[in-house]
């Protein structure tokens, strides 16, 4: 394969927030141009202009940039080529490719209702498709026509799936395709297609709920007297529930894990998972991904999303990140808390606490203990208060205070003696320590947490309830 000549694209319809599913069709056609050093187009497909708004737009590029899958050309907006379509229009016009049908919503929907009756395929019956010795009827006044494409009557289409393999249709089971609305407005699958050509599209990697569209969309390629692009059609993305991922079924936005303290690395990962392999391989990086994938090894089977995979991945990933990276993805979850700063450094305070946590809100939520002030249980603080404990904290208070140093080790010292001299177990003095300095039971090593504070912050804490 020449890479100059691989051109892929992704062409979302703006018309609500873009989940998993959705964005799993960019990944794909995104990593396919990578790797083979072509190009990535994003095409708006906005010609529902009654559904199609900004906003959604918005959240496209806002998702596909914080997903990092950047684009080499556009966005290109369908309803900014509208002069373009109706040249093509007029070309399968006057190639006798396309005909005006001026059966009115009316006729069709009886039409359709006499053939269900009948136990028949509802279909267009071709009443004004032109045929050799075929007189027409002259246009009914006051009915502007709609454009239909003529579909061969004879034959199949096929192609060679990169996914499902050979895919046939027989051309009896399409009737003639509406290429163009009443108001001249062209539909979809003719703009697909005149969008392809133009943009030189070389792969269509795309959800196989386009599988249907294929077969007229290939016709129309023929008819403009060009060959169709390969196809690759994936399989669909079930939710928890075994149900089709969508809006409809509780499919969340991409921005909402970003916003729940996903990692997009790790949301790349377990996209790039779901419905293709590399072996074994279960976590790697952007760059062995794209090292790696190609089109022979995308399942054929549907993939179901599973929340726990996703945010055990995503620890994998939140505790791989350097430390100045840490910091620097952690604090707007901080900030968004509202955080009364205590000289506690950040930094220091999530590599300590990153093991607990499997997102950036959940470690956010851990660093708490280091701002404002505890809150312990009392009545669990007051049970684990028995003699000689409260004695023993006294000095250890003590101990503290007239350290030469002030770090994990030398606090860890000061325990231990304590320890020693009163004759206590680590639990015992720990649990109340813990309480009193953070406000919860349970942290990661006393002595590293401890350290963390400044002194004068732990000296106070435990005077509060030492006094």
């Amino acid at each position: 394969m020449n890479s100059d000549t691989v051109r892929t694209r992704f062409a979302p319809s703006p018309t609500g927030f873009i989940h998993l599913g959705n964005i799993r069709s960019a990944l794909y056609p995104w990593a396919f141009a990578r790797h083979h050093g072509g190009r990535f187009i994003l095409r708006i497909e906005d010609t529902d202009t009654e559904r199609s708004t900004q906003a959604a737009v918005d959240v496209i590029l806002q998702s596909m940039q914080w997903m990092g899958l950047d684009y080499d050309e556009g966005p290109v907006y369908q309803m900014q080529r509208m002069e373009r379509y109706r040249e093509v229009l007029q070309q399968l016009l006057d190639s006798g490719h396309a005909y005006r049908c001026y059966m009115s919503s009316a006729e069709l929907d009886a039409l359709r209702e006499r053939q269900m009756a009948a136990g028949l395929k509802p279909r267009y019956d071709g009443s004004w498709r032109p045929e050799p010795g075929r007189q027409l009827p002259a246009p009914p006044a006051g009915v502007q026509p709609v454009l239909r494409f003529r579909t061969p009557t004879h034959g199949s289409v096929y192609w060679e799936d990169r996914v499902k393999g050979r895919v046939s249709v027989d051309n009896a089971e399409l009737d003639d395709l509406v290429i163009a609305r009443p108001d001249g407005t062209p539909t979809y699958n003719f703009c697909v297609v005149v969008d392809d050509i133009d943009m030189g599209i070389t792969h269509v990697i795309r959800g196989d709920d386009h599988v249907n569209n294929t077969p007229r969309q290939i016709h129309i390629f023929r008819a403009l007297g060009k060959e169709p692009p390969v196809y690759a059609h994936l399989p669909t993305v079930l939710n928890e529930q075994g149900e089709k991922l969508s809006k409809r079924n509780g499919a969340k936005s991409v921005l909402e894990y970003r916003d729940e303290g996903y990692l997009a690395d790790a949301l790349l990962n377990y996209l790039a998972r779901l419905g293709w392999s590399h072996g074994d391989a279960e976590v790697f990086s952007r760059e062995q991904f794209l090292r790696w994938f190609d089109l022979e090894h995308l399942g054929r089977s549907a993939a179901q999303f599973d929340g726990e995979k996703l945010k055990w991945l995503n620890a994998q990933y939140l505790r791989a990140l350097a430390p100045e990276q840490l910091e620097q993805q952690l604090q707007p979850f901080v900030q968004r808390l509202g955080l009364r700063e205590l000289g506690v450094d950040l930094r220091a305070a999530a590599l300590l606490l990153r093991e607990r946590a499997s997102t950036l809100v959940e470690l956010a939520a851990q660093c708490t203990m280091f701002y404002g002030d505890p809150q312990p249980d009392e009545q669990a603080l007051r049970q684990a208060l028995g003699d000689p404990v409260p004695q023993a904290l006294r000095a250890l208070r003590s101990r503290l205070a007239e350290l030469p140093g002030w770090d994990a080790p030398s606090v860890a010292a000061a325990i231990k003696q304590t320890l020693g001299d009163y004759k206590l177990k680590m639990p015992q003095l720990a649990m109340p320590l813990r309480h009193m300095v953070t406000g919860r039971a349970q942290t990661p090593s006393v002595d590293a947490v401890l350290a963390l504070f400044p002194r004068a912050t732990v000296l106070q804490r435990l005077d509060r309830w030492l006094d």
